[in-house]
């Protein structure tokens, strides 16, 4: 199974696909040194296989990884996503 995670910025979201198939979304809105995650969408058809996990984590690393300061959790799962890493709870903007 080929999976593969994609930063677009163009269309404002981070991408993880199986097979060439969009598995799950997570839509952003970024501003200068800070980032708020808007949505998180899962193929109903993949659901329960931890993919919106895998492209949640993706996303927070890579933009920690490029210097963004301040994560703000709109959607509800990527609340609970740092609830369950609190290691990466000083990302949250206060």
């Amino acid at each position: 199974m080929g999976q593969e995670l994609t930063h677009e910025p163009d269309a404002n979201r981070y991408v993880l696909r199986i097979d060439g198939v969009v598995a799950s979304v997570l839509d952003i809105a970024e501003r200068g040194d800070a980032i708020s995650f808007t949505r998180a969408f899962t193929n109903p058809a993949l659901r329960g296989r931890g993919y919106a996990d895998v492209v949640t984590t993706f996303a927070v690393e890579d933009a920690e990884r490029r210097g963004i300061a301040r994560m703000v959790p709109l959607c509800w799962y990527v609340g609970d996503w740092f609830e369950r890493h609190p290691e990466k709870a000083h990302l949250l903007a206060r």
